[in-house]
């Protein structure tokens, strides 16, 4: 009886110790827009081939309607533990950096005091990445892109640039490697060396961080147009799926294991597909110690809530998207957003 009552004694200690326990929460996202272009014909982009520039009334209400939707999904991205929108945002599909100074102008955002790390890309079609970061949360110190030099029977392909920023998260140093590969144009097959391309200068830039970083925490995060089980992925970056299987020099990938239980960021031709991702460093990664002394990865998850799906139609259960066909269908992009919750113990 003495043994179980000393038993009973240190659970309660230790329940009462962590109890005491209060924690950080930080929320990184990532949200392809969909096509965020402004009202304005650029004479030296082919903007005039996007769905914004094909509507033909009411384009000012049509490009304000948009912003606000998006805002809206940012503003509640994460934000269920967090109780704001999140630290940091990588977006995709964006014209400019204007309409991203639209964006978080928006009544909902602009309280946030979001700053802006965006470069034009030489992309055909005039999109491009960039990065949001509340400034109270986040300090930039380094960023620059890379393209990925991609040649196609000898002919250059011209797409998005790869982003990377380094920064202050609170007090520590990550890295973030925003990403939107080229796409399955004409046939995921034959496009696959092309992202294979992607994922290896994706390899060379986290070799560059290495060089400074022995020990980096980095965030690979994107609209891949890959799934997570592909090769640019499982033979390139070579991502591992489980946790135990994670040694210091590899990446661990949340979103496989949600790709084989039939989760899903985009919709093609009814066929489901896992795009859009974050993908860590073993530095990030907590294998069941419970030891958040630093940031660590606590939950990764895809931002699907009813309101961003179609309900009727032949769209049904697909992300409700914002243009279709040359209209605007008052949607919000044809991408469900993806995010990841890191934590870190407060000290007393």
């Amino acid at each position: 009886m003495k043994k179980v009552a000393t038993l009973i004694f240190i659970v309660l200690i230790t329940a009462s110790s962590s109890a005491q326990k209060t924690y950080k929460i930080r929320t990184i996202g990532f949200y392809n827009l969909e096509n965020l272009f402004d009202t304005v014909d650029d004479v030296e982009k082919n903007d005039e081939a996007s769905p914004m520039m094909e509507i033909k009334e009411n384009r000012g209400e049509v490009y304000k309607d948009k912003l606000e939707k998006l805002s809206d999904v940012i503003l509640q991205l994460g934000s269920e533990k967090t109780k704001t929108s999140p630290a940091i945002i990588g977006v995709a599909e964006v014209e400019n950096k204007k309409v991203l100074e639209d964006l978080i102008s928006t009544d909902k955002l602009k309280n946030k005091d979001y700053g802006i790390i965006h470069f034009d890309s030489p992309d055909k079609r005039g999109i491009d990445v960039a990065l949001l970061y509340q400034k109270k949360y986040f300090k930039p110190i380094h960023f620059e892109v890379f393209n990925p030099n991609i040649y196609k029977e000898n002919k250059k392909v011209y797409t998005r640039d790869i982003l990377w920023v380094s920064g202050y998260l609170d007090d520590e140093l990550i890295h973030v490697i925003v990403n939107h590969w080229p796409s399955r144009r004409g046939g995921e097959k034959k496009s696959r060396p092309l992202r294979e391309k992607a994922a290896y200068k994706v390899t060379q830039i986290i070799k560059n961080i290495k060089e400074n970083d022995q020990n980096p925490k980095i965030l690979v995060l994107g609209d891949f147009n890959d799934d997570p089980i592909n090769s640019s992925f499982k033979t390139v970056l070579k991502t591992k799926a489980k946790k135990s299987d994670v040694t210091k020099d590899d990446l661990y990938n949340p979103y496989e294991n949600m790709f084989r239980r039939g989760f899903n960021t985009l919709m093609y031709r009814d066929n489901i597909n896992l795009f859009d991702q974050i993908v860590i460093t073993s530095s990030l990664l907590d294998k069941g110690k419970k030891e958040y002394s630093s940031f660590k990865m606590f939950k990764a998850a895809i931002f699907n809530k009813q309101f961003l799906t179609e309900k009727k139609g032949r769209y049904k259960g697909y992300p409700f998207r914002s243009f279709s066909y040359g209209k605007y269908t008052g949607g919000y992009s044809d991408h469900y957003p993806v995010y990841m919750y890191l934590i870190k113990e407060k000290l007393n």
